[in-house]
Protein backbone atom coordinates (compact mmCIF):
# COMPACT_ATOMS: atom_id res chain seq x y z
CA UNK A 1 0.00 0.00 0.00
CA UNK A 2 1.54 3.08 -1.19
CA UNK A 3 1.71 6.09 1.80
CA UNK A 4 -0.34 9.15 0.64
CA UNK A 5 0.63 12.14 -0.76
CA UNK A 6 1.58 15.18 1.26
CA UNK A 7 -0.71 17.89 0.07
CA UNK A 8 0.77 21.07 -1.08
CA UNK A 9 1.90 23.87 1.23
CA UNK A 10 -0.50 27.14 1.11
CA UNK A 11 2.77 28.97 1.49
CA UNK A 12 6.21 29.09 1.62
CA UNK A 13 9.02 31.56 2.71
CA UNK A 14 11.39 32.40 -0.23
CA UNK A 15 14.64 34.03 0.36
CA UNK A 16 14.66 37.73 -1.73
CA UNK A 17 16.68 40.52 -2.42
CA UNK A 18 14.93 43.68 -3.69
CA UNK A 19 16.98 46.92 -4.73
CA UNK A 20 14.48 50.13 -4.48
CA UNK A 21 14.85 53.50 -5.20
CA UNK A 22 15.82 55.66 -2.17
CA UNK A 23 13.81 58.77 -2.04
CA UNK A 24 15.60 61.53 0.37
CA UNK A 25 13.97 63.98 1.52
CA UNK A 26 15.68 67.61 2.01
CA UNK A 27 12.53 68.95 3.15
CA UNK A 28 9.26 68.47 4.86
CA UNK A 29 6.94 70.97 3.45
CA UNK A 30 4.67 70.10 0.89
CA UNK A 31 4.69 72.59 -1.05
CA UNK A 32 8.33 72.16 -1.96
CA UNK A 33 8.47 68.67 -1.99
CA UNK A 34 5.19 68.25 -4.42
CA UNK A 35 6.93 70.76 -6.73
CA UNK A 36 10.06 68.77 -6.96
CA UNK A 37 8.52 65.70 -7.12
CA UNK A 38 6.10 67.17 -10.06
CA UNK A 39 8.93 68.02 -11.78
CA UNK A 40 11.06 65.15 -11.62
CA UNK A 41 8.67 62.99 -12.52
CA UNK A 42 7.78 65.30 -15.61
CA UNK A 43 11.06 65.09 -16.87
CA UNK A 44 11.78 61.45 -16.20
CA UNK A 45 8.83 59.82 -15.01
CA UNK A 46 9.67 56.03 -16.75
CA UNK A 47 12.63 56.16 -14.89
CA UNK A 48 10.81 55.66 -11.43
CA UNK A 49 7.35 54.73 -11.80
CA UNK A 50 6.27 51.50 -10.79
CA UNK A 51 9.70 51.13 -9.05
CA UNK A 52 9.71 50.17 -5.02
CA UNK A 53 11.07 53.15 -3.13
CA UNK A 54 12.92 53.87 0.12
CA UNK A 55 12.09 57.03 1.77
CA UNK A 56 15.25 58.48 3.63
CA UNK A 57 14.36 61.12 5.98
CA UNK A 58 17.08 60.86 7.74
CA UNK A 59 18.26 64.45 7.01
CA UNK A 60 14.79 66.08 8.46
CA UNK A 61 14.59 67.37 11.70
CA UNK A 62 10.55 67.69 11.37
CA UNK A 63 7.96 64.91 10.49
CA UNK A 64 6.50 65.06 6.99
CA UNK A 65 2.88 65.03 6.65
CA UNK A 66 3.34 61.53 6.00
CA UNK A 67 -0.21 60.45 5.52
CA UNK A 68 -0.12 62.95 3.00
CA UNK A 69 3.04 62.52 1.27
CA UNK A 70 2.61 58.49 0.87
CA UNK A 71 -1.11 59.80 -0.89
CA UNK A 72 1.38 61.95 -3.33
CA UNK A 73 3.66 58.91 -4.20
CA UNK A 74 0.85 56.79 -5.13
CA UNK A 75 -0.78 59.15 -7.22
CA UNK A 76 2.96 59.43 -9.13
CA UNK A 77 2.88 55.26 -9.49
CA UNK A 78 5.80 54.86 -6.96
CA UNK A 79 4.98 52.15 -4.58
CA UNK A 80 6.95 52.64 -0.95
CA UNK A 81 8.16 49.80 0.46
CA UNK A 82 9.63 51.22 4.22
CA UNK A 83 11.29 54.53 5.66
CA UNK A 84 14.61 55.00 6.96
CA UNK A 85 14.13 57.33 9.95
CA UNK A 86 15.26 57.65 13.32
CA UNK A 87 14.30 58.64 16.63
CA UNK A 88 10.64 60.35 16.72
CA UNK A 89 10.51 61.13 12.95
CA UNK A 90 10.54 56.71 12.98
CA UNK A 91 7.71 56.66 15.37
CA UNK A 92 6.13 58.69 13.20
CA UNK A 93 6.37 57.09 10.14
CA UNK A 94 5.25 53.63 11.88
CA UNK A 95 2.47 55.66 13.36
CA UNK A 96 1.51 56.12 9.57
CA UNK A 97 1.87 52.48 8.77
CA UNK A 98 5.30 52.47 7.20
CA UNK A 99 7.91 49.67 8.21
CA UNK A 100 12.04 50.26 9.24
CA UNK A 101 14.01 49.32 6.31
CA UNK A 102 17.27 47.89 7.93
CA UNK A 103 20.77 49.69 6.05
CA UNK A 104 23.31 47.51 6.84
CA UNK A 105 23.41 46.59 3.15
CA UNK A 106 23.43 50.10 2.22
CA UNK A 107 25.96 50.44 -0.70
CA UNK A 108 27.64 53.48 -0.07
CA UNK A 109 26.61 56.96 -1.23
CA UNK A 110 28.02 58.74 -3.83
CA UNK A 111 29.25 62.46 -3.68
CA UNK A 112 26.07 64.83 -4.86
CA UNK A 113 25.16 65.67 -8.23
CA UNK A 114 25.40 69.01 -9.51
CA UNK A 115 22.02 70.18 -10.10
CA UNK A 116 22.26 72.19 -13.33
CA UNK A 117 23.60 69.27 -15.18
CA UNK A 118 21.91 66.24 -14.14
CA UNK A 119 19.43 64.16 -11.18
CA UNK A 120 19.98 61.25 -9.45
CA UNK A 121 17.90 59.09 -7.19
CA UNK A 122 20.04 56.46 -5.96
CA UNK A 123 19.31 52.74 -5.69
CA UNK A 124 19.74 51.12 -2.61
CA UNK A 125 19.22 47.40 -1.26
CA UNK A 126 16.06 46.87 0.81
CA UNK A 127 17.26 43.34 1.85
CA UNK A 128 20.85 42.44 2.85
CA UNK A 129 22.26 39.70 0.77
CA UNK A 130 24.22 36.65 2.31
CA UNK A 131 27.86 37.70 2.73
CA UNK A 132 28.49 34.29 0.37
CA UNK A 133 25.75 36.10 -3.14
CA UNK A 134 27.79 39.15 -2.75
CA UNK A 135 31.00 37.18 -3.31
CA UNK A 136 29.39 35.50 -5.95
CA UNK A 137 28.20 38.88 -7.68
CA UNK A 138 31.94 40.71 -7.08
CA UNK A 139 33.73 37.91 -8.68
CA UNK A 140 31.02 37.79 -11.94
CA UNK A 141 31.56 41.81 -12.08
CA UNK A 142 35.07 41.55 -11.82
CA UNK A 143 35.20 39.25 -14.79
CA UNK A 144 32.44 40.63 -16.97
CA UNK A 145 32.80 44.49 -16.09
CA UNK A 146 29.01 44.40 -15.71
CA UNK A 147 26.10 43.82 -13.54
CA UNK A 148 25.65 40.11 -13.95
CA UNK A 149 21.70 39.72 -15.54
CA UNK A 150 19.53 36.42 -16.10
CA UNK A 151 19.12 34.89 -18.89
CA UNK A 152 16.34 36.35 -20.86
CA UNK A 153 15.69 39.59 -21.81
CA UNK A 154 12.07 41.27 -21.47
CA UNK A 155 10.65 44.06 -23.31
CA UNK A 156 6.93 46.07 -22.27
CA UNK A 157 5.34 47.96 -25.90
CA UNK A 158 2.00 48.11 -27.33
CA UNK A 159 3.29 46.06 -30.10
CA UNK A 160 5.06 42.85 -30.92
CA UNK A 161 6.23 42.19 -33.74
CA UNK A 162 8.04 38.36 -35.23
CA UNK A 163 10.83 40.08 -36.29
CA UNK A 164 11.77 41.62 -32.70
CA UNK A 165 13.35 38.70 -31.16
CA UNK A 166 16.40 38.36 -28.99
CA UNK A 167 19.83 38.14 -30.64
CA UNK A 168 20.97 36.37 -27.48
CA UNK A 169 19.96 36.02 -24.09
CA UNK A 170 21.02 39.48 -23.18
CA UNK A 171 20.20 41.35 -26.21
CA UNK A 172 16.84 42.39 -27.44
CA UNK A 173 16.67 44.16 -30.49
CA UNK A 174 13.97 45.67 -32.51
CA UNK A 175 14.08 45.79 -36.20
CA UNK A 176 11.31 48.62 -36.81
CA UNK A 177 11.16 52.53 -36.12
CA UNK A 178 9.32 53.55 -32.88
CA UNK A 179 6.31 55.74 -33.08
CA UNK A 180 5.47 58.61 -30.48
CA UNK A 181 4.09 56.72 -27.42
CA UNK A 182 5.35 53.63 -26.98
CA UNK A 183 8.07 52.28 -24.99
CA UNK A 184 10.47 48.99 -24.92
CA UNK A 185 12.03 47.60 -22.46
CA UNK A 186 15.16 44.96 -22.01
CA UNK A 187 14.96 44.16 -18.81
CA UNK A 188 18.64 42.20 -17.38
CA UNK A 189 20.29 43.46 -21.17
CA UNK A 190 20.73 45.44 -23.94
CA UNK A 191 18.60 47.04 -26.09
CA UNK A 192 19.93 47.62 -29.84
CA UNK A 193 17.24 49.43 -32.23
CA UNK A 194 17.44 49.69 -36.07
CA UNK A 195 15.44 52.59 -36.97
CA UNK A 196 14.03 55.76 -35.89
CA UNK A 197 13.29 56.56 -31.72
CA UNK A 198 10.59 59.02 -32.76
CA UNK A 199 9.89 62.31 -30.32
CA UNK A 200 7.91 60.68 -27.34
CA UNK A 201 8.80 57.04 -27.55
CA UNK A 202 10.92 55.78 -25.03
CA UNK A 203 13.84 52.92 -25.18
CA UNK A 204 15.07 51.73 -21.56
CA UNK A 205 17.31 48.93 -20.94
CA UNK A 206 18.78 47.74 -17.78
CA UNK A 207 22.54 47.25 -20.32
CA UNK A 208 23.49 49.59 -22.81
CA UNK A 209 21.36 51.20 -25.80
CA UNK A 210 21.85 51.14 -29.39
CA UNK A 211 19.86 53.39 -31.79
CA UNK A 212 20.89 52.79 -35.32
CA UNK A 213 18.82 55.92 -36.31
CA UNK A 214 17.66 59.20 -35.32
CA UNK A 215 17.30 59.32 -31.65
CA UNK A 216 14.54 61.63 -30.83
CA UNK A 217 12.81 60.32 -28.04
CA UNK A 218 14.21 59.15 -24.20
CA UNK A 219 16.81 56.70 -23.88
CA UNK A 220 17.17 55.16 -20.66
CA UNK A 221 20.29 52.88 -19.96
CA UNK A 222 21.42 51.09 -16.48
CA UNK A 223 17.96 51.30 -15.62
CA UNK A 224 18.50 49.40 -12.37
CA UNK A 225 21.55 51.24 -11.58
CA UNK A 226 24.55 50.06 -14.05
CA UNK A 227 27.02 52.54 -14.19
CA UNK A 228 28.88 51.12 -16.47
CA UNK A 229 25.83 51.28 -19.03
CA UNK A 230 26.41 53.58 -22.38
CA UNK A 231 23.89 54.85 -25.10
CA UNK A 232 25.42 54.74 -28.83
CA UNK A 233 23.37 56.14 -31.64
CA UNK A 234 24.26 56.92 -35.46
CA UNK A 235 21.72 60.65 -34.88
CA UNK A 236 21.91 61.78 -31.52
CA UNK A 237 19.21 64.44 -30.85
CA UNK A 238 17.04 63.19 -27.79
CA UNK A 239 14.57 64.62 -25.23
CA UNK A 240 16.13 63.15 -22.62
CA UNK A 241 19.11 60.68 -22.17
CA UNK A 242 20.07 58.70 -18.36
CA UNK A 243 22.60 56.51 -17.37
CA UNK A 244 21.76 54.73 -13.87
CA UNK A 245 19.32 57.05 -12.90
CA UNK A 246 21.53 60.26 -13.74
CA UNK A 247 19.49 61.93 -16.25
CA UNK A 248 19.96 64.99 -18.50
CA UNK A 249 16.48 67.14 -20.56
CA UNK A 250 17.58 68.40 -23.56
CA UNK A 251 15.17 71.39 -23.78
CA UNK A 252 17.39 73.33 -26.62
CA UNK A 253 19.68 71.40 -29.40
CA UNK A 254 23.01 69.94 -27.78
CA UNK A 255 26.55 71.44 -28.53
CA UNK A 256 26.96 71.50 -32.33
CA UNK A 257 29.93 68.82 -32.07
CA UNK A 258 27.32 65.93 -31.00
CA UNK A 259 23.83 67.29 -32.03
CA UNK A 260 22.64 65.00 -35.02
CA UNK A 261 26.08 62.68 -34.91
CA UNK A 262 26.99 59.96 -34.15
CA UNK A 263 27.72 59.77 -30.17
CA UNK A 264 28.99 58.08 -27.06
CA UNK A 265 26.85 59.04 -24.02
CA UNK A 266 28.33 57.53 -20.53
CA UNK A 267 29.13 58.41 -16.88
CA UNK A 268 31.75 60.49 -16.04
CA UNK A 269 31.77 60.02 -11.98
CA UNK A 270 28.30 61.93 -11.36
CA UNK A 271 28.03 63.42 -15.02
CA UNK A 272 27.15 62.25 -17.94
CA UNK A 273 29.42 62.57 -20.94
CA UNK A 274 28.52 62.97 -24.68
CA UNK A 275 30.97 62.36 -26.89
CA UNK A 276 30.84 62.18 -31.00
CA UNK A 277 32.09 59.54 -32.46
CA UNK A 278 34.15 59.60 -35.60
CA UNK A 279 32.27 58.02 -38.75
Amino acid sequence: MSAPSRPTPALDFKSATLYALRLVLHTHEPAEIEAELTQRMDHAGSLFRQEPIVIDARQLQQSPDWPWLLELLRRQQLPVIGVLAEGALLDDAQAAGLTAVDTAAERPARAPVAKEKADRVQAVPAHAESAQTKQAMQKKQAAANTIPTPDVAAATTGEQPATDAPLSADTLVINRPLRSGQRIYARNGDLIVVGMVSQGAEVIADGNIHVYGPLRGKAMAGARGNPGARIFTTCLEPELVAIAGVYRVVENALEPDVHQRAALIQLDGEHLQITALNT
